[in-house]
C-alpha cells in the first residue's frame, strides 16, 4: 500500500545525516531539531502555533484537554472513521455522538451534524478522510450559530487546501479553533515510529497545550494543569524536517496517481471513483489540490468487494478496506442512542469501499497492472 524504502531512497543522505546528528548531539527530547520543525511546520500551515506530541491519538485527545471539556459533554463526529476519534472522546468521558457522512465524498455530513446538536454539545470534530477536507464552511457556521469549537482532525490531510466561500484558501488544519495530526509512518508526511502535532492560531490555547503535553508544566517540577507525557523525540522531527520540503511534490504524485487511476476507471459502471469539493460545492471534479489522496477509495457496486479483496491479494496487489466496521456497531462504542437508519450510507459504504496502492512511488506501469486486475474482475 506504501513504499517507504522508495520514498527513502530519494532522500536517504539528508534522513541519515540528520539522524546522525541528534545521536552525536545526545538532544534526543525537546532538541533543536524538535524546535526546528515545529517553526517550518508553522510557516508551511501558516499557522500561529505548532505543538508536536508523541502520535496522532494523544494529539487529539490533548486538543480535547486544552479546550476544558468536562465529563458528559458531547462531542459530535463521523461514524465513518478510524477508532481514534471516537477512542480519545470516551477516554476523556466525553460523549461521543456519532452521525452518517455524505455517500460521495465520505466526510462528516452537514445536515446530520445539525440534528445532533443538543444543548449539552461542546464540540464538533470533522475527521478530512482519505485527505479530502470536510466542508468547513458549513461546519464554521454551524459552530458560531451554536458556540461550538471544531476540532479538525487532520490525520489524513495535511498538506490539503481548502478554498472557502470567498475564494480564500487555508491548509486544512488550520480552520478551526484547534486540529490534530498524525505522523504515522504511512501518512503523507510520515516520519519513522510515531508523532504527532497540534495546530491552533489561539495564542492562550496554545499555551495550555504547551503544558499539557510536557505533564503539565511550563518550568521544571512546577505542575501547573493535568498534564500528559507526549513528545515528539528528536530523531523523529529531523526525518520529518527532511520530508517536510517535499511535502507538496509528495501531494502532486499523489493527484497524478489519482488522476491515472480515476481515468483507467472512467465509464466503469460498476466502479465509483472518488470525488471531492472544488470552491465549497460538492461535485464530481478532476483532481484538484483540495483531495491530497492519502488514500484512493473506490466505491464496488453490484459486485462482490470482498471476492475483488481476495483477487488483488492473489494477484499480489495490496489493497485495504477502510473501514470493514462502523463505529456505531464496535462493541466499545455501542450506545442504545443509536439507530440503524441514521447510519443508511455508512452502513452501505463498508460493503463497497476500497483502497489501492496509493504512495509517492506508483509508477505507470503498476497503475495499469492494479488498474486493468480491477477493471477484469469487475466486468467478467
Amino acid at each position: 500500500m506504501v513504499d517507504l524504502k522508495g520514498q527513502y531512497e530519494n532522500i536517504k543522505e539528508r534522513v541519515d545525516s540528520s539522524i546522525m546528528n541528534v545521536i552525536e548531539t545526545t538532544a534526543f527530547i525537546n532538541g533543536p531539531e524538535v524546535h526546528q520543525f515545529q517553526k517550518e511546520l508553522e510557516d508551511y500551515l501558516d499557522v500561529k502555533h505548532v505543538i508536536p506530541c508523541a502520535n496522532g491519538t494523544d494529539a487529539l485527545q490533548i486538543a480535547m484537554m486544552g479546550l476544558g471539556l468536562k465529563p458528559g459533554d458531547e462531542v459530535i463526529t463521523a461514524d465513518f472513521t478510524f477508532a481514534a476519534t471516537v477512542e480519545v472522546i470516551a477516554l476523556l468521558q466525553l460523549t461521543p455522538v456519532l452521525v452518517d457522512v455524505d455517500p460521495i465524498n465520505f466526510n462528516i455530513d452537514i445536515e446530520a451534524i445539525k440534528r445532533a446538536i443538543t444543548p449539552k454539545t461542546r464540540a464538533i470534530v470533522p475527521v478530512h478522510l482519505f485527505g479530502l477536507v470536510a466542508n468547513m464552511d458549513e461546519i464554521m457556521e454551524i459552530a458560531k450559530e451554536h458556540d461550538l469549537y471544531v476540532i479538525e482532525d487532520n490525520a489524513q490531510g495535511i498538506g490539503a487546501n481548502y478554498t472557502s466561500k470567498d475564494g480564500s484558501k487555508k491548509k486544512a488544519g488550520t480552520i478551526g479553533h484547534v486540529a490534530s495530526t498524525s505522523f504515522f509512518p504511512s501518512k503523507n508526511l510520515g516520519c519513522y515510529g510515531d508523532g504527532g502535532a497540534i495546530f491552533t492560531n489561539d495564542d492562550d490555547l496554545a499555551h495550555i497545550i504547551r503544558g499539557i503535553v510536557n505533564h503539565g508544566m511550563y518550568v521544571r517540577y512546577h505542575h501547573d494543569v493535568v498534564g500528559v507525557n507526549s513528545r515528539l523525540d528528536s530523531i523523529q522531527a529531523a526525518v520529518l524536517r527532511a520530508k517536510l520540503p517535499h511535502l507538496d511534490e509528495y501531494n502532486a504524485a499523489r493527484r497524478n496517481a489519482a488522476r491515472k487511476y480515476s481515468e483507467a476507471f472512467s465509464g466503469i459502471e460498476n466502479i465509483i471513483t472518488p470525488t471531492g469539493f472544488c470552491n465549497n460545492i460538492q461535485t464530481i471534479c478532476d483532481v484538484c489540490d483540495c483531495h491530497v489522496f492519502h488514500q484512493y477509495t473506490l466505491k464496488i457496486v453490484n459486485v462482490d468487494r470482498d471476492a475483488l479483496v481476495n483477487h488483488l491479494n492473489e494477484k499480489g496487489i495490496p489493497c485495504g478496506v477502510y473501514y470493514p466496521i462502523p463505529l456505531h456497531l464496535q462493541k466499545a462504542y455501542r450506545d442504545a442512542r443509536y439507530k440503524e437508519e441514521d447510519f443508511v450510507v455508512t452502513n452501505q459504504l463498508i460493503k463497497e469501499v476500497i483502497s489501492l496502492p496509493m504512495h509517492t512511488e506508483l509508477d505507470e506501469e503498476q497503475i495499469d497492472f492494479i488498474t486493468k486486475t480491477v477493471i477484469n474482475f469487475v466486468t467478467k
